[in-house]
């Protein structure tokens, strides 16, 4: 038995997220399909991070547990050639045999487009959210600050969900304004479910002069989800990496 690390992109547009589920395909379903041909049954892939509806990553992590004697780049290319182009195994690595993607995860970046142009071009409309109009990004920018740290995010989760713990540490939110837009990215520790996307709406409802950059603090102190912003689509919405200790997920014998 052996346990391997999988670097993963994907357009999430098709896909009712990550975890397998009925009522629609996801994309740990398709990944765990993919491996039957190699290992005569579908192993459990964990990711990292429970992608939603429609969320995209360029380097999603998981681990899985095989029985296997494939090199690491045939397995790579062999589900490749089963997975369907918006999904794509960037790379397989032998990992620590303890090495799980979701529990050794110390951190994670995510990052969200914005379009305020008139027009958004129709080779981007499934990853960007589109808001014609000016937003004020300094406004924005000083909201954002007010994010940063440990603080209790119950306010910007989602509604109804069964998570007792919502305290978690935002050591950024950067604002890059781009020539049609804005790109938001988000770095922390942990995200509860929709943490980013409701984040982004609270700092547009800055950006349109609907709230003051000073009202965050007191928001988050509410922990109170309906003072929060709207949850802003999930098309525009990127998991660009996930962080490990140095180490964590190497083999024995190359620590």
């Amino acid at each position: 038995m052996r346990t391997l690390k999988c670097v993963i992109a994907y357009d999430g547009t098709a896909y009712a997220g990550w975890q397998r589920q009925t009522n629609g395909p996801t994309i740990q379903a398709a990944i765990e399909e993919a491996f039957v041909p190699l290992l005569g049954e579908a192993p459990t892939v964990t990711g990292a991070g429970r992608t939603d509806t429609g969320v995209h990553a360029l380097g999603q992590v998981a681990s899985v547990r095989v029985e296997c004697a494939h090199d690491v780049n045939a397995i790579r290319r062999a589900l490749n050639v089963r997975l369907a182009p918006d999904i794509r195994v960037l790379s397989v690595e032998d990992a620590a045999p303890e090495f799980h993607a979701r529990f050794a995860a110390t951190g994670k970046t995510y990052r969200y487009r914005i379009v305020t142009a008139e027009i958004v071009s129709p080779f981007d409309r499934w990853f960007v959210w589109h808001l014609p109009g000016r937003i004020q990004v300094e406004a924005m920018r000083e909201a954002a600050a007010q994010c940063c740290g440990t603080h209790d995010f119950a306010a910007f989760q989602a509604a109804h969900s069964s998570v007792t713990d919502t305290v978690r540490t935002v050591t950024r939110v950067d604002l890059h304004p781009t020539g049609d837009g804005l790109i938001v990215e988000v770095h922390g520790d942990g995200f509860l479910r929709h943490m980013v996307r409701t984040m982004v709406g609270t700092l547009v409802d800055v950006g349109a002069g609907r709230r003051a950059p000073a009202s965050i603090p007191a928001l988050l102190r509410s922990g109170d989800r309906q003072r929060a912003g709207d949850t802003a689509p999930a098309s525009g919405l990127t998991l660009v990496s996930v962080d490990y200790p140095a180490g964590v997920d190497l083999p024995h014998g190359t620590r």
